[in-house]
């Protein structure tokens, strides 16, 4: 692979965070509603949201340069909605992409509870239908609700399961079997957005192409526990396989050791 590299980040595992944000410890506050009922609210809502699906088709298309290959597969999710599952490679890119990719729905990404300390963003992105994961286990519920109500909307849930942003990485990190949890519960498919960084004749930084794949759906003739394993797998492997299409490495990802 080409490198092109403008920066090095080390790391030790690939839970490290190379991205660091002054209020990165916020957490939820005990009053966070994830489904609000008060029509003042959701009409401010539903201007933020449009304000902001105009933001990132610009972002994504002009300072990204992002394409689609096979976005067509996301219209066999069928009657109920859908999760997608993506490499998250770009921390503003990221919170902004599902929307360019739901239009004309809207999109419910699952979000750390750190991306609430993101300066103006983070105040703004419940509002824009991110999913707050809870802190407390007495949360858990009303995080179901909302993520089920969505479901039956027909909406799509954007999960980014390597939880860490690690900008402009080319390949996969590992991810864990939990994050397979609510598709096999709630028995939808769930497609790949496998994010790729590709060299453009025109520009320094890499251009972003996107692979969109499935449905992969839970195999319902194994044990839960088994359904969420091979879902893993087929996610990863086929995330693994896209992700080979990129050809530039913008920057170096080193390992350090204790060596």
């Amino acid at each position: 692979m080409k490198q092109h590299t403008s920066k090095t980040y080390r790391y030790r595992s690939f839970d490290d965070d190379v991205v660091f944000t002054k209020h990165q410890d916020a957490t939820i506050p005990d009053n966070h509603v994830w489904l609000h009922t008060s029509l003042i609210y959701r009409g401010i809502g539903t201007v933020i949201y449009a304000l902001a699906v105009a933001f990132s088709f610009l972002y994504c298309r002009f300072y990204l340069h992002t394409s689609f290959r096979n976005k067509h597969c996301l219209a066999t999710q069928g009657r109920r909605g859908a999760f997608v599952y993506a490499n998250h490679t770009q921390p503003l890119g990221d919170a902004l992409l599902p929307m360019l990719v739901a239009v004309p729905r809207r999109a419910y990404p699952i979000a750390e509870p750190a991306n609430l300390g993101i300066p103006i963003v983070g105040r703004f992105l419940t509002m824009c239908g991110a999913l707050i994961l809870p802190d407390k286990l007495s949360q858990m519920v009303k995080f179901q609700r909302a993520m089920k109500k969505r479901l039956d909307q027909h909406q799509r849930v954007f999960v980014y399961p390597e939880a860490h942003v690690w900008p402009y990485y080319t390949h996969i990190r590992p991810f864990p079997v939990g994050a397979f949890h609510y598709p096999v519960a709630e028995n939808v498919p769930s497609y790949t957005m496998t994010i790729t960084y590709q060299k453009s004749r025109l520009l320094k930084r890499p251009k972003q192409v996107i692979y969109f794949d499935g449905p992969f759906m839970p195999d319902m003739a194994l044990s839960r526990k088994s359904r969420q394993r091979k879902l893993h797998d087929q996610v990863y492997d086929q995330m693994v396989l896209r992700s080979r299409e990129s050809n530039v490495a913008y920057i170096r990802y080193e390992r350090q050791t204790d060596d």
